[in-house]
């Protein structure tokens, strides 16, 4: 891929994503697949004003080796660097950018219940960190191709020409254009508008349907609002969390949520797929799943904590999204999520509540919204989807229609 292209690429994640301002601190995360690239944000971050520029990377047979020989209280213990880490994200909180290239089976054959319980043994330790931070901070997840991840979603081609066409498809659903900075305040635009239209309906509850056995309806949190595109810290900084995104989003009431859901992609979670699965919910709760490949996996999901089970998130994406038009599935959720209505088990959104930056975390959690160590996202869009919200005025409104927008 051509320098110049990649430049505009790196501008893009550090200016429009993260937004980096001078005198921050920034993180990066990313698997050691493209490290001129990582060098290419490092420095926008630089140009930007950054004070210091921190990476660290992330490579799944290293993870594979820890959780084969430490120890589950190893595991599970956060250690005295490790606090020190998160007390200085409190004290200078610095934006996070997160490159995303890891192989989507690159954890095949791990101790998945070694895993399980050294992540909960570890997240109470880390929670109060994480709950401090919510919402203060900028981030920005985008991706960038690795070898095992182009060979997975181009098998046919040699591992040269399958990164090539893999970064050929990531520049072009992110829009990295002449001019990717306009591109995205032109879309942006798009996705405020929509959510403005949803916004002023009152929506009480949304009721999913397809073909493929989907029939299920998720109630709203009165005091929530549909969100999309660019957000803004409690530091009052715009940035654009996903890179891309075509989402318009809300974080549902917990414990409202019934009937059945159909995923209609695969699921990428911990470096492995879980395929043509389903899930039962009653009293907003999961209650029964089936998948046919890596069921236990989408067990470990649910029952992580007694958050999991619950909605986090209800995301409404158009089939027609450029994601979905670039023929791709690329087992990535980044990407598959932006391709498909979704929906997300675990933790909710605190600022999709009106007037969050007056609420405390606690607050936003008591009106509805859920609370859990996780939160993962899975494709339920179809081609023949329709949604339609009950509104608080007794109304019946289509949303969506044949997989995408009634408006």
């Amino acid at each position: 891929m051509k320098k110049t292209v990649l430049k505009k690429y790196a501008r893009l994640i550090a200016e429009c994503g993260a937004n980096v301002q001078k005198g921050q601190e920034v993180f990066i995360v990313a698997q050691p697949d493209q490290p001129e690239f990582v060098k290419m944000v490092v420095e926008e971050c630089y140009k930007l004003g950054a004070s210091r520029v921190v990476v660290d990377f992330d490579y799944a047979p290293l993870q594979k080796l820890h959780y084969k020989y430490c120890s589950l209280d190893t595991l599970g213990t956060l250690t005295g660097y490790q606090k020190a880490r998160w007390e200085h994200y409190l004290e200078k909180i610095p934006c996070r950018i997160y490159l995303e290239s890891e192989d989507p089976d690159g954890l095949k054959g791990i101790n998945q219940e070694k895993m399980q319980k050294a992540r909960q043994k570890l997240y109470p330790q880390i929670k109060g960190y994480r709950d401090a931070l919510e919402n203060r901070y900028q981030w920005c997840i985008a991706a960038v191709p690795g070898v095992a991840w182009a060979k997975k979603v181009f098998p046919g081609l040699t591992a040269h020409q399958a990164v090539e066409k893999l970064w050929e498809a990531i520049l072009s659903t992110s829009r990295v254009t002449e001019d990717p900075v306009a591109a995205w305040q032109e879309h942006n635009a798009d996705l405020k508008s929509r959510c403005a239209y949803l916004n002023s309906l009152g929506i009480t509850e949304l009721h999913y349907t397809s073909k493929n056995g989907t029939d299920f309806t998720v109630g709203m949190i009165p005091e929530a609002e549909f969100k999309g595109g660019g957000d803004t810290s409690l530091q009052d900084i715009f940035f654009n969390p996903n890179i891309p995104t075509e989402e318009c989003f809300i974080s549902p009431m917990k414990g409202k949520a019934e009937g059945l859901v159909v995923a209609s992609l695969p699921l990428s979670r911990d470096g492995q797929l879980i395929e043509n699965f389903s899930i039962r919910f009653e009293n907003g709760k999961a209650v029964e799943w089936h998948a046919e490949k890596n069921e236990q996996l989408l067990t470990n999901i649910i029952t992580a904590d007694e958050g999991a089970a619950y909605l986090g998130e209800c995301a409404l994406v158009p089939y027609d999204s450029p994601i979905r038009n670039s023929g791709l599935l690329f087992y990535n959720t980044l990407f598959d999520e932006n391709a498909a209505c979704h929906l997300a088990l675990g933790m909710g959104f605190a600022d999709t509540i009106r007037g969050f930056e007056n609420k405390t975390l606690e607050e936003c959690r008591a009106l509805g919204i859920n609370d859990s160590m996780i939160h993962v996202d899975f494709m339920i869009g179809t081609e023949d989807l329709q949604i339609d919200a009950k509104t608080w005025d007794g109304r019946t409104v289509p949303v969506f229609r044949n997989g995408g927008w009634a408006f």
